[in-house]
């Protein structure tokens, strides 16, 4: 694990890439792993917030997540019981007009199947938008779709999410449904998960 840690904060794979967005950034891969972590959460890729500080999900969509986790942050970053593994781990950028670019895909390409084999014990995994679902389940269908029929996937140990971002603060919304139903269930598996590695 610490040999391929230490590959992925050395890679360069998309320094062109980066290079050319409008923010005309260096790769800063954010990698916050735990090989005997019980829970894996697989985002998107870190924000602007995140490329600088170096730790994940410091900025409003962590303080969601982490709501919906019923986690503090101490526990949150404790990589003996969790993983945050991004689909791509470092900053994509903005375009000219200031929006998101998408995680490149070659990251994931490079890297994630080595990283979950390393994962082995983890039992719970949390996709998190559409590029994490992707990967996880193998579904391209609109998150809103996946999201709804969580109880499918939540049975084999992959629960789907929407982004926790501030711009699906309308979805969260029109969908009273994730709160009511899903969110209990998320944070009961996390708190079972959590109890589990306390004994």
């Amino acid at each position: 694990m610490d040999q391929l840690a230490s590959e992925i904060a050395a890679c360069r794979l998309c320094a062109a890439r980066f290079a050319a967005t409008a923010t005309a950034h260096e790769p800063r891969p954010v990698l916050w792993h735990g090989p005997a972590a019980r829970l894996l959460i697989a985002g998107q890729a870190p924000g602007l917030r995140v490329h600088r500080s170096g730790q994940p999900f410091t900025d409003p969509s962590g303080d969601r997540l982490r709501d919906w986790l019923g986690l503090e942050p101490a526990a949150f970053y404790d990589r003996s019981r969790v993983a945050i593994l991004p689909m791509a781990f470092c900053f994509p950028g903005y375009d000219a007009r200031g929006a998101d670019l998408p995680p490149p895909l070659i990251c994931a390409a490079t890297w994630r199947a080595r990283l979950m084999a390393e994962h082995r014990a983890v039992r719970l995994v949390l996709a998190v938008g559409a590029a994490a679902i992707r990967w996880h389940l193998g579904d391209r269908r609109p998150v809103t779709q996946v999201v709804t029929e969580w109880r499918g996937p939540a049975a084999r140990g992959i629960i789907p999410l929407p982004h926790p971002s501030w711009r699906n603060t309308g979805w969260l919304k029109r969908n009273p449904w994730f709160a009511a139903e899903l969110l209990p269930e998320l944070r009961a598996r996390v708190a079972a998960l959590m109890e589990d590695d306390d004994r």
